[in-house]
């Protein structure tokens, strides 16, 4: 969820890490052990003026497959499902809205189930785990593709991201 994010304008930071779960600074090892409570998120702080919040909402419908409430693709478990975190209640409104359009499009055959809850602590993931795009582009790309991701994206959206 970083690459796309990292790529626009008044994006300041898009930090990867663990929100929603009961252990205060959890590890990856214990995220994934599915034994947390943890969602698998970013943290993304941004200029409203250059890329407002519809946008970051927007942008993250495009990346995602809102029907699947086991996970994402490759990756299953509470800890891969989806979610918009909102810090407030404009955000709130505005992630409700966009999901209710999104749901009435016709887009997808199948509910978007992607929860949209109010934000929680967090907690940034391991250092190796930030911009893993960029340490590993050959895995990231591989991942993209053989998960069906990449075609998904295509199918639902086209070029437009």
């Amino acid at each position: 969820m970083v690459k796309p994010f990292d790529e626009q304008p008044g994006i300041e930071s898009v930090i990867s890490g663990y929100t929603g779960g009961t252990t205060e600074n959890p590890t990856y090892k214990e995220v994934c052990s599915e034994t947390t409570g943890h969602f698998e998120a970013v943290q993304i702080t941004f200029d409203p003026k250059v890329f407002p919040y519809e946008d970051i909402v927007e942008l993250f419908w495009q990346q995602i497959d809102p029907t699947d409430a086991g996970g994402q693709f490759y990756d299953r478990g509470s800890s891969y499902q989806t979610a918009i975190f909102y810090h407030d209640e404009k955000q709130r409104e505005i992630a409700e809205a966009s999901k209710a359009e999104l749901s009435a499009s016709g887009k997808f055959s199948k509910p978007i189930v992607t929860p949209i809850i109010p934000a929680a602590p967090f907690y940034p993931a391991e250092t190796y785990h930030q911009h893993y795009y960029k340490k590993q582009p050959e895995h990231y790309e591989r991942y993209s593709t053989g998960s069906g991701r990449k075609a998904f994206i295509q199918n639902y959206w086209g070029d437009k991201k």
